[in-house]
């Protein structure tokens, strides 16, 4: 077991390219033990020589639609740490069209694999690893949320996003919302903190066209929940330390 008392063990899921590749940097700039989940080990392993390689970057398949995946994740975590003290949920997939709302026409297929990636997939990973981050001194459950969670501001004529509707992944943000919520009030009296974060438009794959911030700042949200001090907050729904209407 390369088990370290002090260094900080972190895995981030979706961590071969975009903002879970820059997370896995900045996390690893900070002296942290970083486990790149990547669904092709291949581009994870490319993704780690990117950041400079070495013994503090270490990389695992991690398909988080597949359950073989999820549960092998936990046992190489276990058996080579012995525990978690960072975990950032930033694998995630966008389905629905760009062209409007189309909410009346989304398939149940593309709104249950929507789901599967964005919700259940995290509640099982996160469920299987908590007995892990429970052994951790400052637990962190990072859950990457979007703006586009906000039922608030989708409710709202004029808000920034009141337009903007992707019902699949909007409607599966606002679960993985929910999760942060319930279980950062069942955690409430551990040293274990959860958070939501939103990174903001980042210049990504997801982001598109238009996207304001370079992946560097999109990073900055979660990189800052996942190294909160014991006195930061918890169950909370944050763009760079500014709370967002749930």
């Amino acid at each position: 077991m390369a088990n370290s008392t002090t260094q900080k063990i972190a895995l981030v899921t979706g961590a071969n390219k975009g903002i879970g590749l820059e997370t896995a940097r900045q996390l690893h700039s900070k002296g942290i033990t970083v486990i790149l989940g990547s669904r092709d080990l291949a581009r994870g392993q490319a993704a780690a020589k990117s950041i400079g390689g070495g013994e503090g970057l270490r990389v695992i398949k991690l398909d988080v639609s597949s359950e073989a995946d999820r549960n092998s994740a936990v046992a190489y975590i276990e058996t080579e740490f012995g525990r978690l003290d960072i975990l950032v949920n930033n694998a995630g997939v966008l389905l629905d069209g760009r062209s409007g709302n189309a909410t009346s026409a989304t398939p149940l297929s593309i709104l249950r694999e929507t789901f599967e990636v964005n919700f259940f997939a995290v509640v099982d990973l996160t469920q299987k690893l908590l007995p892990l981050i429970r052994k951790s001194s400052t637990g962190r459950i990072v859950n990457l949320s979007s703006i586009l969670a906000s039922l608030t501001l989708h409710a709202t004529p004029g808000s920034p996003i009141y337009d903007a509707k992707t019902f699949a992944y909007d409607a599966s943000k606002a679960a993985l919302n929910s999760f942060t919520i319930h279980l950062a009030h069942e955690l409430r009296g551990t040293k274990i903190k959860v958070n939501s974060a939103h990174p903001g438009w980042v210049k990504t794959e997801m982001g598109g066209e238009g996207a304001q911030l370079e992946i560097e700042d999109g990073a900055r949200t979660s990189v800052e929940l996942a190294t909160l001090p014991d006195n930061g907050p918890t169950g909370a729904y944050l763009h760079m330390g500014e709370p967002l209407p749930w």
